[in-house]
């Protein structure tokens, strides 16, 4: 009879401390793009970013052209000399990949701009936010721009429109 008792307790507590958890709900790509330094740093990385493809394309193409001429003229080539077309266009494809990998790669030149220019704005985002939660007792905080799992929140939960000013 006693477990019975204080396994119904634990469960009428347990059921009390959930119901007193509170909770908000935000839409921080909606934040994000309310600041303007950040949507000036995204165009900033977008332009980047479309300079750096161009170069990749335009030393593609070059690649391209070398190899069409070393087949236009491959015939009248001599071993040695196809040899050598062959390798030079070898290690150029070599260059412009490694060049590839250096700019869009994990550590590349873009990432290095994107961290630069951007976490500042996050990491003021995310503090407002966290002082937001904590000032109004919020004990947990839900990003619906990045959880595609959310499937239903009320929207009285949704605390978007009382951060953006915040952050401005």
């Amino acid at each position: 009879m006693k477990k019975i008792i204080m396994i119904a307790a634990v469960l009428l507590c347990g059921a009390f401390s959930a119901a007193a958890q509170n909770y908000m709900v935000v839409n921080s790509e909606k934040i994000f793009k309310s600041i303007t330094a950040y949507t000036e740093a995204m165009t900033s990385i977008e332009t980047l970013s479309k300079q750096y493809q161009q170069n990749i394309d335009n030393a593609f193409a070059e690649i391209e052209k070398m190899y069409n001429d070393y087949q236009a003229q491959k015939a009248y080539l001599s071993t040695s000399a196809r040899q050598s077309r062959e390798d030079e266009i070898i290690n150029r494809e070599k260059e412009v990949n490694e060049y590839q990998k250096q700019v869009f790669g994990q550590d590349g030149d873009l990432m290095k701009k994107r961290i630069e220019l951007l976490k500042p704005i996050q990491d003021k985002v995310f503090e407002i936010i966290n002082k937001y939660a904590q000032d109004n007792g919020f004990t947990l905080v839900l990003d619906i721009a990045a959880s595609p799992m959310v499937l239903y929140y009320a929207p009285a939960l949704d605390k978007t429109e009382a951060i953006i000013p915040l952050v401005k």
